[in-house]
């Protein structure tokens, strides 16, 4: 007895991958076994409704650009859900039919699936109901085939060598006994050549129904089901103009939808609707989906963009027209119009104690609370209001701001926040980065405190320094947080009070100027 070994080539790793290692299916001629009338999928009418937990900028690139050999994510690693809803027609007996329907997502929730006959509902039962999702692969075929005969072929040089034989293993490599009796054992190989499916294994996940009719002929069934995979999330880009002041300007305001579908499945003509608001859903406890985000969006006209109406205590979002959402694949879709020279302020803010944690009783240590941030912070505000261009509800989303430079009018990239949900007639603040030329110091001045009787007082002084050639307005933020109780006894400027804790000095700073704010507060217990 001789023994003979070779080297195998190493699988791709992933889910997706490891279906087609070695070209596992090549020559083997073979289909799933038929288990009853097929529903077929050229009279389908497909509705989807899209649930999302993605959050703002949250999606890795990954995801919805898998590169090749990492397969695609798996149930729950997509942050979101969606009801399928399809329409099939199926012909049934008088009395009991086994009905198949393939083409479902491979990420389908089974405990979620409904069956109904549209044609006849008062006397269409669903007896028994299973999903099959043994999927054929290399693995489960080899394992099966242990035993039994298989073809391997091996590239030597510009042809092709075969040896066939009997599977005696397919842990760490190949072991076959040939038909002299020879011991095989292969580790490298081309390809896998096996003389039919075995019992058991299908090639897709199928849905199998066993239903008792009295009307016999053609219905119209409706199948609706849950599939992980699948989410959607909202991305602002915005253009911001100077105006002749500094301080101001004006912003384009562009939205879109961006939809993924990891599913498994592919959506033909499809109608769309996306649910935005706060839907319950009872937990597993791992993984752990995480309940949907709040979304909202502007109605377009039916026919072109999404419609908005109030379902239950949330709002339902339809597309005017039939989308394809192909399996594998991201879709982008305008979440409204553009609207243009919306009056945007450019404000800065410099908060001194960044970075600074706050709490846990009365602080009476000297220095507590002095980070030494001298950055001053660049924002943008403007009014989500009609007489604006705006005055629509702003979904959860990534927010992107450009400005054009005049000298070769290209779109060059300034900065990108997140905001929350914003209603209309609110206003949405874009935090974009740091001023390079404005800066900011904060140092305490004096200290006094006396925890016998109680109370202490802390001196604080800030200064601005401008160093641009225009004026600028400088929102100076200040916590007051050693204790619940104070009292500002002095300040040279302003201030207007935000909460119990924070104040805000707005000031206006000269070109090549500083301003100085300097308070006194006193703490008592």
């Amino acid at each position: 007895m001789s023994l003979r070994t070779a080297t195998r080539k190493p699988r791709p790793s992933g889910r997706k991958s490891r279906l087609l290692a070695g070209g596992v299916l090549a020559g083997a001629g073979v289909c799933a076994p038929a288990a009853g009338a097929s529903a077929g999928t050229a009279d389908t009418d497909t509705a989807l409704t899209i649930y999302s937990t993605a959050q703002p900028g949250g999606v890795p690139a990954e995801y919805y650009r898998p590169l090749p050999g990492q397969g695609v994510p798996q149930a729950g690693e997509i942050p979101g859900y969606a009801m399928v809803r399809q329409d099939r027609k199926v012909e049934l007996k008088n009395g009991r039919t086994q009905l198949r329907f393939t083409d479902v997502a491979a990420l389908i929730d089974p405990t979620t699936v409904q069956f109904v006959s549209l044609t006849d509902p008062e006397d269409t039962r669903v007896l028994e109901q299973n999903y099959q999702f043994d999927l054929v692969s290399t693995d489960k075929l080899l394992s099966k085939y242990v035993d039994r005969n298989v073809t391997v072929q091996q590239a030597l040089g510009d042809h092709m060598s075969e040896t066939s034989g009997t599977l005696l293993s397919s842990v760490d490599g190949l072991v076959l006994r040939g038909p002299d009796g020879q011991i095989h054992a292969i580790r490298q190989y081309s390809n896998l050549r096996f003389p039919e499916l075995p019992g058991g294994l299908i090639t897709q996940p199928t849905l199998l129904w066993d239903i008792a009719a009295k009307k016999a002929g053609a219905h119209t069934a409706r199948v609706a089901y849950q599939t992980g995979g699948m989410t959607w999330w909202a991305d602002y880009n915005l253009t911001f103009t100077p105006g002749a002041n500094a301080n101001a300007g004006f912003l384009d305001v562009g939205a879109w939808v961006s939809i993924i579908n990891q599913s498994g499945a592919s959506y033909e003509n499809a109608k769309l609707k996306l649910i935005a608001g706060d839907v319950q859903r009872a937990q597993p406890p791992a993984p752990r989906l995480q309940e949907m985000a709040v979304t909202a969006m502007r109605a377009k006209a039916a026919d072109q963009g999404f419609e908005e109406k109030a379902f239950f205590e949330y709002h339902l979002y339809t597309l005017g027209r039939r989308t394809t959402l192909p399996n594998n694949s991201t879709k982008q879709v305008e979440l409204f119009e553009a609207a243009k020279r919306v009056p945007a302020r450019k404000t800065l803010v410099y908060y001194g104690q960044a970075g600074q944690y706050f709490g846990g009783g009365v602080v009476t240590a000297r220095d507590y609370g002095n980070s030494g941030n001298k950055k001053v912070d660049v924002y943008l505000e403007f009014k989500n209001e009609e007489k604006a261009g705006l005055g629509v509800p702003l979904p959860k989303g990534r927010i992107r701001v450009s400005q054009v430079d005049t000298a070769d009018q290209s779109l060059e990239f300034i900065g990108e926040d997140v905001i929350d949900h914003t209603p209309k007639n609110e206003r949405v603040l874009v935090k974009l980065g740091s001023a390079f030329d404005v800066v900011g110091e904060r140092r305490q001045v004096d200290f006094a405190a006396n925890e016998a009787a109680r109370w202490m007082e802390e001196e604080i002084e800030v200064r601005i320094r401008n160093h641009k050639s225009e004026p600028v307005d400088v929102l100076v933020k200040e916590n007051l947080f050693r204790w619940t109780n104070w009292t500002l006894k002095t300040a040279n400027h302003a201030y207007d009070k935000d909460d119990a804790h924070t104040i805000f000095f707005p000031l206006k700073v000269a070109a090549e100027g500083q301003e100085v704010v300097r308070y006194r507060v006193r703490y008592t217990w």
